[in-house]
């Protein structure tokens, strides 16, 4: 009975806080500024106020906030987003969606890649099993954000949990090749190359593995270059002319053992095979 007279008072007191807030979207923002969104106190203080039904509120109001923010005419919608979901992660940590589709609005409607980055980081100190909050986070750094360091890091973060998937760590890798770390992505790339049993894996490794020693032999290749070019005022016509001028110990080659191929009207060194058309 008394479970009844709550539950009862919960289903009032909503129906009041739909009305309230159908009442305030007839007011004329331009009269008042935020009359669209209704004060949300803090998580913490509506856990106690639920008398026990927190996840009802978490639910109700993770409903409430899709809709809010699906409606483009208001203006200033995302100012208390990270608020908003903060208060459902307090009223029930464990519902995972609401961090997903938070950082979602932050990072694609709102373009606040910080926002989404706290949303995930809150979702992963609340459930530090989940690895889909730094997988997804590394995933906005490296793609979005093209913040390669930030990438690398939500990528081992993910790596570290268990039953976290194997494609984490070649994206990992990848990270550290666009950051020019060629000692990380080819130590991480052999490791995978060398511990895969998947033959479809492993090409795409070794197809890495070319990249990252073609990228670190260019380089050498082309500061050599110009330094002989410096030095005499003109480019090399040969590469061997590097190591007789003593500017390379030795000529490398690519992985498959080629040549790297030199034109010297121009002085440009490039690869003599496209990685994935080997």
């Amino acid at each position: 009975m008394r479970k009844g007279l709550i539950l009862l008072l919960i289903l009032v007191s909503l129906v009041a806080f739909m009305a309230l807030k159908v009442k305030t979207d007839q007011i004329l923002r331009e009269k008042m500024p935020g009359s669209s969104i209704l004060y949300i106190p803090s998580g913490k203080s509506l856990k106690y106020a639920t008398f026990g039904f927190s996840s009802l509120a978490a639910d109700l109001i993770y409903l409430w906030a899709i809709q809010y923010y699906s409606d483009y005419t208001i203006p200033e919608r995302y100012k208390h987003l990270d608020h908003v979901f903060s208060v459902i992660a307090e009223l029930d940590h464990r519902y995972l969606d609401p961090y997903q589709i938070g950082a979602l609005v932050a990072i694609y409607e709102a373009g606040d890649v910080e926002a989404a980055y706290e949303i995930l980081d809150r979702g992963l100190e609340k459930n530090p099993e989940q690895w889909i909050f730094p997988f997804q986070a590394a995933h906005y750094a490296q793609m979005i954000a093209k913040d390669y360091k930030r990438a690398q890091e939500y990528y081992q973060k993910t790596m570290d949990i268990e039953g976290s998937p194997a494609i984490a760590k070649r994206l990992y890798a990848n990270a550290a090749y666009e950051l020019a770390d060629y000692e990380t992505a080819w130590a991480t790339w052999k490791d995978i190359y060398e511990n895969t049993e998947d033959e479809r894996i492993r090409r795409i490794a070794s197809n890495h593995l070319y990249r990252v020693k073609a990228a670190t032999d260019l380089k050498a290749l082309r500061e050599a270059v110009e330094k002989y070019r410096s030095a005499s005022g003109r480019n090399p016509v040969e590469l061997s002319q590097l190591v007789r001028s003593g500017l390379l110990p030795s000529l490398p080659q690519d992985l498959d053992g080629k040549d790297y191929l030199y034109d010297p009207q121009t002085g440009k060194v490039k690869v003599p095979t496209i990685p994935w058309k080997r």
